[in-house]
């Protein structure tokens, strides 16, 4: 059986692990396990056929540390991976007005966190090019499902944009991000860029209120783009992703196309 390497073991790794382990022997790289990426020392050289790669950068700076010391310590392993797949953000295009964008269009981030992964994806990308490893990055919007929605949000009361000022906004369920990473990682899928993002086209105040009528709480108040208190990163950027590649090139099937049909699921299991 062939061996993986996951980098970062959170809630979209466990969704993914019981369709990997029927294909990998899996090791879990983790704080809890020991294996802290922003500790060198805690890292040893893995004989990995593939490398799944989900752990943030660190919360501070322009740059990815923690993938440039999963890097040098895959390169003193004695067998290199075959694969390597790595998800990222859609931060990484920064504020596009509302257009729709593909994978083609130049990244722009705006925000600390949106350069410290394309930071990332720029290392990865020199790395398996040069040692001629094909790479997936899986470029995600916000992550929804039962237990990763913006309910405290809701109940504090906090304001989003009024309709016109307000932003579109981009998602994926977390088990369609799951099921991405499953297929990414599988011998055929072409490597190469794409959107891991679903079919809906909603800006963020609709979204924050179909959650709402969803989870029986009250809309969030509006106001104008003037009156907001504070900044934030996801309030001042608006694109629509074109996840054409994503269902045509890597041939991934939405078990949610849309955020209603997400949330319908996720209603009838209960998001309270």
């Amino acid at each position: 059986m062939q061996k993986l390497l996951i980098a970062g073991f959170g809630d979209i790794a466990r969704r993914a692990a019981p369709r990997l382990e029927a294909r990998f022997q899996v090791t879990r790289w983790s704080r809890r396990s020991g294996a802290d990426l922003d500790r060198p020392e805690t890292l040893h050289p893995e004989a990995a056929d593939a490398v799944l790669h989900l752990a943030p950068p660190p919360r501070s700076g322009s740059s990815d540390t923690r993938t440039a010391n999963l890097l040098a310590v895959l390169g003193k392993g004695r067998i290199l991976p075959r694969r390597f797949l790595y998800v990222s953000t859609s931060g990484v295009y920064g504020d596009c007005g509302g257009a729709r964008v593909d994978e083609s269009r130049p990244p722009a981030p705006q925000s600390d966190r949106g350069r410290r992964r394309l930071d990332a994806e720029r290392q990865l990308s020199a790395w398996c090019e040069a040692r001629g490893i094909p790479l997936v990055i899986l470029r995600a919007p916000g992550i929804y499902a039962a237990d990763r929605l913006p309910l405290e949000r809701l109940r504090a009361g906090l304001p989003v944009l009024r309709a016109a000022d307000d932003v579109y906004t981009n998602h994926i369920h977390a088990v369609d991000l799951a099921a991405a990473c499953v297929r990414g990682l599988e011998p055929d899928a072409p490597a190469g860029l794409y959107h891991a993002s679903d079919d809906t086209e909603m800006r963020m105040g609709d979204w924050l209120d179909l959650v709402a009528d969803h989870a029986g709480l009250a809309r969030p108040p509006r106001l104008a783009r003037a009156q907001f208190p504070a900044r934030n990163d996801f309030m001042q950027e608006s694109r629509r992703l074109v996840n054409r590649r994503l269902k045509e090139v890597l041939g991934l099937r939405l078990r949610y196309p849309t955020v209603q049909e997400g949330l319908r699921h996720e209603h009838a299991l209960g998001v309270d």
